[in-house]
């Protein structure tokens, strides 16, 4: 099926901004329970301002774009050129975990990516995965290549190997039904998943596959039922499924990241991950123009991960063509 660059750019841009989007709806209330989050809002639906003005992103969508523009530069993944991203445009006030303090300044001070990574099972490398998911979205087992090279350059732990596979693979799934119009088939997609990532941490896979005993129904219903199979927190295997079941179990872009972020915990980082994965399935039409106008727009903001995802969306028809040469 021939791809149109434009076509291929909105889901691109569907996914890159849905995770920038998310998060920043997350980023109002990152680390509080949902009963508290309940308390507040009843159900938050709208950005809000929180430890930044409401619109802004955190550490996780500073990551993603810094992988977004080395897979662009570069032409595809390359895990030194990426650490080398990762650096350049460390803020430390976008609320980085502490041990990412460690590992900067190991890279500033020369030390080889290879060795900077260490044994966390933490769901950052998932995080900040998208565009791998949707720079490969057509060959899986690449996904599965790329998501584990830039995990490694700070996460080492089977765990977040896993997630991060899981992560990239579901955005990937996303956007190739988005493509080709189709709806998500559930059992397929996990089954493909788990499949992806079972070598990996056989645990993280058969946790995945809990999904399938979800049933739909509205958002307050689903909050406890995800939260009595999963921690919602920082851990990759606490965090990532629950993501992907908010996408699953919605039909729309806001429905997907207003249940992830209220199940509560690492709620900017749940919102990163349902919306990287929903934004590649409904593509850019499908976020909230409203939103979408009130994203932080400096020098690394909306605007710029916009024309990042069709430099991405171009160099992607260009390498297809010239293989088909």
């Amino acid at each position: 099926m021939s791809i149109s660059k434009d076509k291929l750019a909105s889901h691109f841009i569907g996914s890159a901004l849905g995770g920038f989007m998310g998060d920043a709806l997350g980023m109002a209330v990152e680390g509080w329970p949902s009963w508290a989050i309940q308390r507040e809002f009843g159900l938050l639906s709208d950005l809000m301002p929180g430890r930044f003005p409401a619109g802004c992103y955190t550490d996780d969508t500073e990551m993603m774009i810094s992988l977004l523009e080395s897979i662009v530069a570069e032409g595809g993944l390359m895990p030194g050129k990426v650490a080398a991203r990762f650096l350049a445009n460390f803020h430390p006030e976008r609320g980085y975990g502490g041990r990412i303090y460690g590992i900067m300044d190991q890279l500033a001070a020369g030390v080889p990516w290879e060795r900077v990574g260490t044994d966390s099972f933490g769901n950052g490398s998932a995080m900040r995965v998208a565009p791998v998911g949707f720079f490969y979205y057509d060959d899986l087992a690449r996904v599965k290549e790329a998501a584990v090279a830039q995990a490694a350059i700070t996460h080492r732990h089977p765990q977040a190997l896993a997630g991060a596979v899981i992560q990239a693979g579901a955005v990937a799934l996303a956007l190739k039904a988005g493509l080709e119009d189709r709806r998500i088939e559930t059992e397929s997609f996990l089954s493909t998943l788990a499949e992806l990532s079972q070598d990996l941490d056989q645990r993280s896979a058969a946790r995945l596959l809990a999904l399938l005993d979800l049933e739909l129904g509205p958002i307050p219903e689903l909050i406890p039922r995800i939260q009595a199979l999963f921690r919602c927190d920082v851990r990759a295997i606490e965090a990532v499924p629950p993501a992907v079941a908010s996408f699953l179990l919605t039909d729309d872009y806001v429905s997907a990241i207003t249940l992830a972020v209220n199940l509560g915990g690492d709620t900017d980082t749940l919102g990163a991950m349902s919306g990287a994965v929903a934004g590649a399935h409904y593509g850019e039409k499908g976020l909230p123009r409203p939103w979408l106008e009130r994203l932080e727009n400096g020098p690394l903001g909306r605007d710029y991960v916009i024309d990042l995802c069709r430099q991405a969306a171009q160099l992607k028809i260009d390498k297809g063509r010239s293989s088909m040469n």
